[in-house]
């Protein structure tokens, strides 16, 4: 049952997908009305979530950004759908990099890299990186528990010549390609909540003590590989600038935690900059006062 239940599903993302960037964002604003005002999708979250990292704004601030966070949550949801048959030709000229020779110039040492973004404007479309590549691309996941519904999201992800890594092989894969020699980028989109765990690494987030993901500057550090951020902007409804930033070229020689703490701090700023686009739905304070 669940293997049809995926076939139609999957069938029904097809269709979507094949349909013109016009009608899709017509489709787009549908969902928004059907989402946010009559189902009112996780909007307590939301509103809770933007009123703790800017406790400065008015209700009507906050209610603004809310509102242009729902459309632009509808219209990144049709838009990782549309990667299931969007041409490459299309995909470059809506995604572009601002600064690409200088991921070249990191490529060029021979050094692997991670790559550090957060969940902000539109990370899945990043895979358009692969066509400037020299080395392999890699995307870090965590697989879903329902096979069937997990093979729709790899075939979304893994277009474009990205190879998918589970979060929970990564290690012992990144430590094989090392042995190797394969040269590769590995994104990391780790700027959301872990489970609660001893010996957790804890960060100040807006004001606020959270744990945070550091697996990637541990491996980073173990392999002495080049850290960058990615940070995109939304230039307008379906087109993307993304630019990278150095926080490390030598990451075996900083101090604990400095990776972390960095890409902590650059995506606290991508978001200061324009709220609206932040992924609000995540309960990203539920761990404050547990440490």
């Amino acid at each position: 049952m669940q293997f049809v239940l995926a076939k139609i599903v999957y069938s029904f993302l097809i269709l979507i997908s094949l349909l013109p960037f016009r009608l899709l964002y017509v489709l787009s604003d549908v969902v928004y009305f059907l989402l946010y005002r009559v189902i009112g999708y996780r909007k307590k979250v939301v509103r809770a979530n933007i009123k703790i990292a800017f406790p400065e704004y008015t209700t009507s601030q906050i209610i603004a950004i809310e509102k242009e966070f729902y459309k632009h949550f509808c219209d990144m949801f049709l838009e990782m759908i549309k990667t299931l048959s969007i041409s490459k030709e299309d995909l470059l000229k809506r995604y572009t990099f601002s600064n690409i020779k200088l991921l070249k110039e990191y490529e060029a040492k021979g050094k692997s890299i991670v790559l550090m973004m957060s969940h902000y404007a539109n990370w899945e479309w990043s895979m358009a990186l692969n066509h400037y590549l020299s080395f392999q691309g890699y995307g870090i996941y965590r697989p879903l528990q329902n096979g069937h519904f997990d093979k729709i999201v790899r075939n979304i992800r893994s277009r474009f010549d990205t190879e998918l890594i589970s979060a929970y092989s990564l290690a012992r894969e990144m430590r094989n390609h090392d042995r190797k020699g394969t040269k590769g980028v590995y994104l990391f989109i780790n700027d959301q909540t872990p489970m609660l765990r001893k010996n957790q690494y804890w960060q100040d987030f807006f004001g606020i003590n959270v744990p945070v993901f550091d697996g990637a500057e541990h491996i980073a550090i173990n392999l002495d590989m080049t850290v960058l951020f990615l940070k995109v902007k939304k230039v307008k409804r379906g087109y993307y600038s993304a630019e990278f930033i150095e926080i490390t070229d030598q990451a075996c020689d900083t101090s604990d935690h400095f990776i972390t703490r960095k890409f902590i701090q650059l995506v606290e700023n991508q978001i200061k900059e324009e709220p609206k686009f932040y992924f609000w739905t995540h309960k990203r304070w539920k761990h404050q006062g547990k440490k």
